[in-house]
């Protein structure tokens, strides 16, 4: 059986990787004049200003686009394209974490497409190349540096909207493990379970490959070594790095297996209440394990005897109730609050749960799972994650 490999065309991985940004450039193409589309903190912060220097020193123009936010809608895609256009900007840079670098992709695909995202909802895909667009992560967890998926909401209606296809594919990334140093232990916390989600939905994913499972049971090994580490002692340089790698292989992975359920009700929840991604994934992984493990018994095995949960001489199902006992307790040592305790009222999450279960669904997300809920099981699982 043969298996289709979707990634970025060249990577520049490790310390130091953001210095060589111009050779980067170079392998893309004759670029001239890239749009650096990044955040106010990246802005803020200097980073955005840094990378300018970078580009200057090597003869190149550019301008900045700072007006992403988290969870990006199609009017600040617009907005980019706008600017884009104006500038005469030939390239795209996505700057910062996975709203930028999605906000970015979105933007470099668009230019050359349709301007309405409801074009590229699912099962729509858009595999023509739009201008080249170089990723650089400055978070460990959303993968977004080298999948062919990118979030971006629909304003009018507040719908998250999945575009895929290979047309997504950054051209190429910088992963520079340095870039993230500055980030707080909350944010350390929600993109290793981010990127542990990632590993662990490609793992049991309905389209998993050889490829995936490779860089899934990767990301896990690295995952499990080193989160907790970090999370206990941001100075930590070596957990550090292990973590930026991790989210590149959980990212390869799902991007070639493709997410599921947990993904698809993450979506929703984070767009109506503002959860952070990365944390209402942890909010919901381990309901959703419950739910779908005896549907793939032996692969959520596998994951707790890769991420160190059992060993091997562990029965498939013994091992995988201790994945869904182990979820929890990644959850409460690293001080991931319940869905009340993040201060959503439970009047408003009960009366969104339909509209939530029926946005999981719409994004198609649910059909890769093990085990395939349908709307009114998704809205009990909603229910269920609340206690």
């Amino acid at each position: 059986m043969s298996v289709r490999v979707c990634a970025p065309r060249f990577m520049a991985i490790g310390s130091g990787a953001l210095e060589g940004i111009s050779e980067v450039l170079r392998r893309m193409g004759p670029i001239r004049n890239p749009l650096i589309v990044t955040d106010k903190f990246m802005s803020e912060s200097g980073m955005a200003a840094k990378v300018q220097k970078l580009l200057t020193t090597a003869g190149l123009q550019s301008a900045v686009f700072d007006s992403v936010l988290p969870d990006p809608t199609d009017v600040v895609v617009l907005a980019g394209i706008e600017m884009l256009e104006t500038g005469g900007h030939d390239a795209v840079i996505g700057l910062g974490g996975g709203s930028p670098i999605d906000a970015g992709k979105a933007i470099a695909v668009m230019a050359t497409g349709s301007r309405d995202i409801q074009d590229y909802r699912p099962p729509l895909q858009s595999d023509d190349a739009g201008l080249p667009m170089l990723a650089i992560p400055t978070t460990a967890g959303t993968g977004s540096e080298v999948t062919h998926h990118t979030v971006i909401i629909h304003d009018a209606s507040r719908e998250k909207i999945s575009c895929r296809g290979e047309g997504f594919v950054p051209g190429a990334a910088i992963v520079d493990f340095n870039l993230t140093l500055s980030k707080p232990k909350r944010l350390i916390a929600d993109n290793g379970l981010d990127t542990l989600t990632h590993a662990i939905e490609a793992y049991v994913s309905r389209k998993a490959t050889l490829y995936s499972d490779r860089m899934a049971l990767d990301c896990m090994r690295l995952v499990a070594a080193n989160l907790e580490l970090a999370y206990a002692d941001p100075e930590n340089l070596e957990a550090r790095e292990a973590l930026m790698l991790a989210a590149t292989f959980g990212g390869l992975a799902f991007s070639n297996a493709s997410i599921a359920l947990v993904h698809a009700m993450s979506r929703p929840l984070g767009s109506l209440f503002h959860v952070p991604h990365g944390m209402s994934n942890a909010m919901l992984l381990p309901t959703v394990t419950k739910f779908s493990k005896a549907s793939a018994l032996e692969r959520y095995a596998d994951c707790a005897r890769v991420i160190g949960m059992v060993d091997d001489t562990a029965s498939d199902e013994k091992a995988a109730d201790a994945l869904l006992d182990g979820l929890y307790r990644y959850n409460q040592k690293l001080d991931v609050p319940s869905l009340s305790g993040f201060g959503i009222d439970q009047a408003a999450y009960r009366s969104a749960a339909e509209k939530m279960a029926e946005d999981a669904v719409k994004s198609g997300a649910p059909n890769n799972n093990p085990r395939i809920g349908n709307t009114q099981e998704i809205i009990d699982l909603y229910l269920e994650a609340w206690s």
